[in-house]
């Protein structure tokens, strides 16, 4: 089992520099983001299907995650990544919107939805606004507590 899940982590990654590779010219920013997106979208495709249909998963996964890590990569330096996933991380486990800004002028804020159970697990949606060029992108997730306490993004 964890030789499958080695197998795809690799093969996200693989992709993920090839996709960080395509753009005619790309920033540090953007490439970095469109490495951790396309990671990020390969990982959880790699949690559906089997055989074929896995790998297929896999592949889209890679391939959206690093377009849309790509976009928000663009305008976000290093520090306003960590600050976007500090306040990521501090909204799920706190449940209360959390704002984040950073000195490049990068804002937003995530907040979260109220908590359900899933599987004998904790979970909650939560919605991440990014103000990128004066305009606010948005992103959906989910996050799930684990046995250890933490919260894992789950999508």
């Amino acid at each position: 089992m964890k030789s499958k899940k080695f197998i795809a982590a690799g093969l996200a990654v693989a992709m993920a520099v090839g996709v960080a590779g395509c753009g005619p010219q790309t920033g540090p920013n953007e490439a970095g983001g469109t490495v951790i997106g396309a990671v990020a979208g390969g990982l959880i495709g790699s949690r559906f299907g089997g055989g074929a249909g896995k790998v297929a998963a896999v592949m889209a996964g890679t391939m959206v995650g690093g377009f849309l890590g790509n976009q928000i990569g663009r305008g976000l330096d290093q520090q306003a990544q960590q600050q976007a996933s500090f306040a990521q991380s501090q909204a799920v486990a706190m449940g209360q919107r959390q704002n984040w800004s950073a000195p490049s002028g990068a804002r937003g804020y995530v907040d979260p939805g109220p908590v359900y159970y899933e599987s004998n697990r904790v979970c909650r949606q939560y919605t991440h606004t990014i103000m990128i060029g004066g305009r606010a992108q948005q992103g959906v997730g989910t996050a799930c507590r684990a046995a250890d306490g933490r919260w894992d993004i789950v999508s």
